[in-house]
């Protein structure tokens, strides 16, 4: 009897032991599985992070062939008498790269309005426009006037009152905007509204939707817009109707217009139909969205913008431009 006691007692430690190592061996398993799902993600993200700097560099790539298609400009033809590298009034260039395609932007802040000019009403519109409640659109041009006009006698007004409120505290210039972005500062406006931001269309797709920064400049015009650059809310902050507007983006999206008698049937009845023009592109705004190419020959999904201020100097100076800004993550619009 006393075997048999000992016997299962031994039994019993054996599978103690047994249980134990099972239970040791599902924990490492775990373990295991957990390291490997984190080296296979942070891979994955590293990878990532290559492609997003090599599309950057691609982009910032584009800008610098931009520059010197534009500066070769139309002294070169083709045979059939089409510009070979760039030609006035432009809007697009497209490059194919070895490593990948690039697309860049050519915006003339003529085709903006000026943030220290433009008067209430088109900066109303241009806000209802760009998704602004008509409400907070009041708000905003208030808050836009107050920050571009002296106040009196150098007293604090209502909006400096908010501003010292808060942390850190500040003061409108109470003169005229030297940079675009100081508009963030004003009450009311958000980045979204700033940058820009995506909404869904009637077939549920995600269209992107332009921002204040690319409705208004600090060198922006008073007077003629570029007609092939200027923006759906720009033309209805100039009173230009909404259908109207939506025709004349499609009709430019497959030619360029050199004649605004191109676009005359669309502006039919409308006053505001002699703002619109081909005009000369002194400062424009170089933005350069690039796309990889995969081993396969496929493009990647990451895509990544950069942008320029540039001012053309013309041909009496090297380099005939100057780089006022440089934006390393331009807003990439489809």
């Amino acid at each position: 009897m006393r075997r048999n006691r000992g016997s299962n007692r031994g039994r019993n430690r054996d599978g103690t032991a047994l249980l134990a190592v099972l239970w040791l061996s599902a924990a490492l398993s775990a373990i295991a599985f957990t390291v490997a799902g984190t080296v296979r993600a942070e891979t994955e993200r590293t990878a990532t992070e290559v492609d997003e700097l090599r599309a950057r560099y691609l982009a910032a790539g584009a800008i610098d062939r931009a520059l010197l298609y534009i500066e070769w400009g139309p002294g070169h033809k083709n045979a059939d008498g089409s510009p070979k590298y760039f030609e006035n009034p432009m809007p697009v260039l497209r490059f194919q790269f070895p490593t990948g395609s690039a697309i860049v932007e050519v915006i003339p802040e003529s085709a903006k309005l000026n943030v220290n000019g433009a008067p209430p009403q088109e900066l109303g519109r241009l806000l209802v426009a760009l998704g602004a409640d008509p409400g907070r659109a009041e708000a905003i041009v208030a808050g836009i006037q107050d920050w571009r006009s002296a106040s009196d006698g150098g007293s604090f007004t209502r909006f400096d009152q908010h501003y010292l409120s808060l942390t850190p505290s500040f003061r409108a210039r109470h003169s005229s905007f030297q940079e675009i972005e100081e508009l963030l500062l004003v009450e009311g406006v958000t980045p979204d509204l700033f940058y820009g931001s995506y909404t869904r269309d009637a077939q549920g797709k995600l269209v992107g939707r332009a921002g204040l920064r690319d409705c208004l400049s600090v060198f922006g015009t008073q007077s003629t817009l570029d007609a092939n650059t200027v923006q759906p809310a720009v033309m209805q902050a100039i009173g230009i109707d909404a259908a109207s507007a939506a025709a004349i983006v499609a009709y430019r999206s497959a030619r360029v217009i050199k004649d605004t008698q191109q676009i005359s049937s669309f502006l039919a009845g409308s006053e505001a139909g002699g703002r619109l023009g081909v005009v000369p592109r002194s400062v424009a705004t170089l933005r350069a969205t690039a796309s990889l190419r995969l081993s396969n020959g496929q493009y990647s999904d990451v895509r990544r913008s950069v942008a320029a201020l540039i001012k053309f100097l013309g041909p009496g100076y090297n380099p005939p431009y100057h780089v006022m800004r440089w934006y390393d993550s331009g807003i990439y619009v489809p």
